[in-house]
């Protein structure tokens, strides 16, 4: 990728790909000199990553990176991404909550989603005047297509007055519709910034039967579910505990209210990896997507995880190649509507903003 070349755009896509230019593919051969620029990298990974399969890996990894540097862009990525995207390519990572609050100082001029649609929604909500690009356009989140804009008014109709907190997994639709957002990690310090006796916490049903079991609120339901976590059930956590009494088991909020019962801890993504950094037990069960076990043994390799391997589908949708294709092509680029996207960015911004 030494000497970069333009390309006709294609005229079907006259966006970012005509502002930013469409750039030729680079050799992707794994060279010495790949190899070289790289084995700094694959230190992080390389009890996640066989060594036979790095030498497909790291020529994306690098062209990534090189490209990235080269367009002035930068990568979010979610806790649910693999390894080679994780460690290897993304510049900011974290949970929902922690790339939301990120995406509004990042000083680049293409943001690059490494997660799911609802999320490059939001990372555009919050910088409107940046070009915001999703590697595969179809990741999407069975939460977020639970539920519509015109189902939130419905909601409103039917409970005049009640506030209505909506899960930042939704579209910019829903929660243009809504009164402030909300994540697993401050969903509780969200509902209760309101006076109101009665809230509606939408669209994740088990989030809000959890929080309204540490809250003195009556919470309102959604029958949204995540497709990951509501597969784990808590006899199922009793079992591995049976078999080894040693095993601190880490639930995610978005799982039924018995599965976290049954566990040792309940918390965000952000706040289940710093328990296992914490606390550093010497096997865990993480109960949510099992990617992010992997990713967080990098950083604490003593700890033995015991992965009951649930994989969202949406979230590995993104893969190397196709972010570099999205950096190459400047695809897919994530636009918001301005008819809702200033309500929705209200939303979001007063989740951000609001003080515990």
């Amino acid at each position: 990728m030494e000497a970069q070349h333009l390309v006709e755009a294609n005229s079907t896509s006259r966006t970012a790909a005509e502002r930013f230019g469409v750039w030729e593919r680079p050799d992707l051969t794994y060279s010495p000199a790949v190899a070289k620029e790289t084995a700094h990298l694959y230190e992080r990974v390389r009890d996640f990553i066989p060594a036979i399969e790095w030498p497909v890996f790291a020529p994306y990894i690098h062209a990534i990176n090189r490209l990235k540097k080269e367009r002035g862009a930068v990568i979010l990525a979610h806790n649910y991404q693999t390894p080679e995207i994780f460690h290897c390519v993304a510049d900011i990572k974290g949970d929902s909550l922690q790339l939301a609050r990120d995406a509004v100082s990042v000083d680049a001029e293409i943001i690059v989603q490494c997660g799911v649609h609802f999320m490059a929604e939001t990372s555009k909500l919050l910088n409107p005047q940046k070009t915001v690009l999703i590697p595969d356009g179809r990741a999407g989140c069975s939460l977020s297509e639970s539920i519509t804009g015109a189902d939130v008014r419905l909601l409103r109709e039917r409970y005049p007055g009640v506030p209505v907190v909506t899960y930042v997994n939704t579209s910019a639709d829903v929660k243009a519709e809504t009164d402030i957002c909300c994540t697993s990690a401050n969903a509780v310090d969200v509902v209760n910034s309101f006076d109101s006796d009665t809230v509606l916490c939408i669209p994740d049903e088990y989030l809000a039967m959890n929080v309204a079991n540490q809250t003195s609120k009556k919470i309102l339901t959604w029958k949204g579910h995540c497709e990951v976590h509501e597969r784990f059930t808590a006899d199922e956590l009793l079992e591995y505990k049976k078999a080894d009494p040693r095993i601190e088991i880490v639930a995610h909020p978005e799982c039924h209210p018995s599965v976290l019962a049954v566990s040792d801890y309940a918390g965000s993504t952000k706040g289940m990896i710093d328990y296992v950094k914490t606390r550093r037990p010497a096997r865990v069960l993480l109960v949510t997507e099992c990617s992010m076990a992997s990713n967080i043994q990098v950083e604490v390799p003593e700890v033995d995880f015991v992965k009951p391997c649930n994989l969202c589908p949406h979230m590995k949708r993104i893969t190397l190649p196709k972010i570099l294709d999205s950096l190459l092509f400047m695809t897919e680029e994530v636009t918001v509507d301005p008819a809702i996207a200033g309500r929705a960015r209200l939303a979001v911004e007063r989740m951000i903003n609001l003080k515990n």
